[in-house]
């Protein structure tokens, strides 16, 4: 791989581009029931702990996703592995978050802890390791933009609605307010990363994307069940 400036022929930036080319995806998961009844406030509260548990299992394999594609990167992307890095020291523990949350919901933690993870939460984990090995360790940053982009979009709305709606504390929520509006600093530094891209890994990172929307739309059509 090379780290050529983006060529694209439009005046669109790299993330401008990414985010145009996976409209289609992200749309289709937006448009869920269970999202739509998120941010009205209209989720049961054994839905909201089934989401949690669910974002747990695929969560505590953000940091070994991050140092497996950190690893794959050549010499010649040195910017990228050390992206890597830093996106490490700043998932770190994230995971336990989620179990505090589920705590705070009256849910058992430990048993979230220690339970199997949903097939479609299998699935998603499974091709995120299997695409970083086979394909490319770029196609990290589409998993990237699918679960940061929607939390940054979604999850402050949604936290307040539930907050209301089910008389929760704010500790119950610390997962998503951290995702949310808070994390926008983490989300300049994913768009320089996608800007900087030549237009051949810019491709990677958009096949990738459109392929985690997917698989994240999923997990949440499972919660329609929970």
């Amino acid at each position: 791989m090379t780290t050529s400036q983006p060529q694209s022929a439009n005046m669109l930036s790299n993330f401008a581009l990414l985010c145009s080319q996976t409209e289609v995806e992200k749309n289709k998961l937006w448009q869920l029931p269970v999202i739509e009844q998120a941010l009205s406030g209209r989720l049961k509260l054994e839905t909201y702990v089934a989401f949690l548990s669910r974002a747990y299992h695929h969560v505590k394999h953000t940091v070994p996703l991050l140092m497996q594609a950190g690893a794959r990167f050549s010499d010649e992307d040195d910017w990228l592995r050390r992206a890597m890095a830093e996106y490490i020291e700043e998932e770190l523990g994230h995971e336990d978050w989620i179990l505090n949350d589920i705590k705070a919901c009256g849910g058992d933690a430990e048993m979230v802890r220690t339970s199997a993870p949903s097939f479609a939460v299998e699935v998603m984990v499974s091709y995120a390791y299997d695409s970083i090995n086979r394909c490319d360790p770029l196609c990290f940053l589409g998993m990237v933009h699918v679960l940061e982009g929607t939390s940054v979009a979604l999850a402050s709305q949604v936290a307040q609605s539930l907050k209301t709606s089910l008389n929760l504390p704010n500790k119950a929520f610390s997962y998503l307010i951290s995702h949310g509006d808070l994390d926008q600093g983490h989300q300049q530094f994913f768009e320089g990363l996608i800007n900087r891209l030549s237009d051949d890994q810019l491709a990677v990172v958009v096949n990738a994307s459109q392929r985690f929307y997917r698989l994240y739309r999923h997990i949440f059509e499972e919660l329609t069940f929970a």
